[in-house]
């Protein structure tokens, strides 16, 4: 059978690639000629007939605009640029397509227990919302809930069914994030690699240092997976090597922390011991915040006003952690305070999504303020879980828990039968499968740790990041008892198309 030329005028890869040329080919005639009209003009018109003909490149092209996203403020409104239009498109055309086409879905995606938690996970902010103190708030940030879950998860969990195709995704990111990394470093080197001035080498892609260490780090799972997947090819080796390098000129504590967390997060994964870790770390985390409470012990830990400072030194800052005089990690705690404080006036739906910011200040605790307690910039808790708990009450934080921590056992136990299939059964075609499968949950735990103290979720960087690991463990879970997933890569007879 002949093959038919890509150049062929039937084909509509043809048209598209020859419309986005001729866009592109304008859009410099017009800004030559200071004709701007011209350079913008034919955009819309070429969206639309994208749109139309290959809706899904959307979703390609939003993985790779993530690391090259930036903040953008009308008055008091804020966007992402270019990807959160392009988020609301993709969750207009899922529902859409969704209502046409449904009965062509994986229905085993989408009973999974763990879709089932992401449901109830945005019913009950959904709830929240209803009863938030400042509902202008809440509802803004419950629209931007659902058009982050339905491309992220909903979306991807239709598309990133396959190894081959969660390389694409992986390939995707990467090569805008290494571009990241590369100019902060190049911009970084002209600073004589300054702890004070590395934030001036970040914008306008990433927000701080902690949004670029943190996407970093939780996509540095994924590069161990092109690195497995290329049998180690030296490039990708020297990459790896530059990427730790990028990580600790950061500067950010949680980022090297977590590096460490996820080579751990790994060992535990194939020696089959993360659940009993997972079970160990609630533990401890219920009994120490029973202490905390208890008769009040967190007074104890209570800054020093005068010696709690922000520090120009690396070194010095590390130091500082340690002994409870650093000001980022106090004005934490003056907030965490705050939020203690605040659960008690609405412990079963919250304050309302969003609504934290707003509000805590009446409620902290005069001996843990900081030099920086004023928050000009309104920055929210820095603790997701804690920040769940106060918006969303106690369900809220239950709901929250079981979306982080149940995924995890589920994909422990399919990487475990997997393992035992491969090893017994002789079927090397499995072990792609459980790679991807263990990938994405490592890079998950990294995320969770990141929720610790920062608020990562409602941001294009690790929000992503974290909803398109979730769709990826649901969909290499869900298939563990077809015999499709025991077929070697490329013979994955579930084949669905992208149209």
């Amino acid at each position: 059978m002949n093959r038919t030329s890509r150049f062929d005028f039937r084909r509509r890869d043809f048209w598209i690639w020859t419309s986005a040329g001729s866009t592109l080919l304008l859009a410099l005639c017009g800004l030559l000629l200071d004709a701007y009209w011209l350079a913008l003009g034919l955009l819309p018109l070429f969206g639309l007939y994208v749109l139309g003909t290959r809706p899904l490149l959307y979703f390609w092209a939003l993985l790779a605009l993530l690391p090259l996203s930036f903040e953008f403020y009308l008055g008091s409104i804020g966007t992402d640029l270019p990807t959160e239009p392009i988020m609301i498109l993709l969750t207009g055309y899922f529902i859409l397509h969704g209502l046409y086409y449904w009965q062509h879905y994986d229905r085993n995606f989408y009973r999974h227990p763990i879709t089932l938690l992401v449901l109830i996970h945005f019913i009950w902010i959904f709830i929240a919302a209803i009863f938030g103190q400042i509902a202008l708030v809440s509802w803004k940030y419950t629209l931007a809930k659902f058009w982050y879950i339905v491309p992220f998860y909903f979306l991807a969990g239709r598309l990133l069914d396959r190894p081959e195709r969660v390389r694409k995704m992986v390939w995707l990111i990467f090569i805008p994030l290494l571009f990241v990394a590369l100019q902060s470093m190049v911009r970084h080197a002209g600073y004589n690699f300054s702890y004070t001035d590395q934030f001036r080498t970040l914008g306008p892609f990433m927000r701080n240092h902690v949004n670029y260490a943190g996407m970093l780090v939780a996509f540095a799972p994924w590069l161990a997976y092109l690195i497995w997947r290329k049998s180690g090819h030296w490039l990708l080796i020297v990459t790896a090597v530059f990427w730790v390098v990028a990580l600790y000129f950061s500067y950010t504590r949680a980022g090297y922390v977590s590096l460490f967390l996820a080579a751990v997060a790994w060992w535990v994964i194939k020696r089959g011991w993360l659940k009993s870790l997972m079970a160990a770390t609630l533990a401890a985390t219920l009994i120490g915040s029973i202490y905390l409470i208890k008769n009040n012990n967190y007074l104890e830990y209570a800054p020093n006003y005068e010696t709690t400072v922000s520090y120009e030194r690396f070194d010095n800052l590390i130091s500082a952690t340690y002994k409870l005089k650093d000001i980022s990690t106090m004005e934490r705690a003056y907030r965490w305070v705050a939020a203690g404080h605040m659960v008690p006036y609405h412990p079963y739906v919250g304050w309302g999504p969003g609504n934290f910011r707003f509000h805590y200040k009446g409620y902290t605790v005069t001996s843990f303020r900081t030099y920086v307690s004023d928050n000009p910039e309104q920055s929210g808790i820095h603790n997701y879980f804690l920040m769940t708990l106060v918006e969303q009450g106690y369900p809220g934080l239950v709901i929250l828990v079981g979306l982080l921590l149940l995924p995890l056992a589920w994909g422990q136990t399919a990487h475990a039968k997997r393992a035992y299939l491969r090893k017994y059964k002789k079927n090397k075609g499995l072990s792609e499968y459980n790679i991807i499968l263990a990938t994405a949950m490592v890079s998950q735990i990294v995320i969770i740790a990141f929720l610790l103290i920062n608020d990562m979720l409602e941001n294009d960087k690790m929000g992503s990041l974290f909803w398109l690991n979730l769709a990826i463990i649901t969909n290499f879970t869900s298939k563990l008892g077809d015999d499709t997933s025991t077929q070697p890569d490329g013979q994955n007879t579930t084949h669905q198309t992208e149209q």
